[in-house]
């Protein structure tokens, strides 16, 4: 597990993007997809939001996935293993970046074809809290052509990434402009935040 992590890290200090493609492992990986695809099924998600909770706006023009967060007391033990996967990211960020990381936030996101987010930061202009950005992909079988890359924008780079499955991209939060290209087919994943 702590290969993966200096990998994110080692990436992201070489080119402010860091990307791992098995962060997450095949075996949680199935059981987040059949957990996402089930919630799904039974209507539990909602329709994402932009601003934070005291400017929450929906806004299909800007975004359009819908969203789940997860959370302890949800009692599913595969999120659970995956969110101890964080914990123990953000404590070997923590003593080797002195990141001073004390909090976080993940919720699923299920594009369905047609989806997209424009462009935006993650860090809300009133509240500086969140630090990094750290996106996890569920997808198997994913082709150049079913669209939805991650595009992250530079000074003098754009780059592209396909959301394949087990893939995690970590980035600072109030730094690169992004955006979730349209999808052409439904595309899914577990977004959050490291904060402090």
């Amino acid at each position: 597990m702590e290969d993966s992590f200096e990998a994110l890290i080692a990436s992201y200090i070489a080119t402010k993007v860091g990307v791992v493609e098995n962060f997450i492992e095949l075996s949680l990986s199935k059981h987040l997809i059949s957990n996402l695809l089930m919630l799904h099924q039974n209507k539990l998600l909602v329709p994402a939001g932009i601003g934070n909770v005291q400017k929450l706006q929906q806004n299909q023009l800007v975004r359009n996935d819908i969203i789940y967060w997860l959370d302890r007391k949800n009692n599913n033990i595969y999120e659970n293993e995956f969110l101890t996967q964080i914990e123990a990211f953000i404590s070997y960020l923590n003593e080797s970046c002195y990141a001073g990381i004390t909090g976080y936030e993940f919720h699923y996101s299920l594009y369905e074809k047609g989806a997209f987010y424009r462009k935006h930061l993650d860090q809300f202009q009133d509240n500086s809290s969140r630090q990094f950005s750290l996106i996890s992909y569920l997808n198997c079988e994913w082709e150049i052509a079913d669209g939805g890359e991650l595009c992250i924008y530079q000074e003098n780079n754009i780059q592209k990434i396909s959301p394949t499955n087990g893939k995690t991209i970590f980035f600072k939060s109030n730094e690169l402009v992004h955006e979730v290209l349209t999808t052409q087919k439904q595309r899914l994943s577990i977004t959050g935040w490291l904060k402090r």
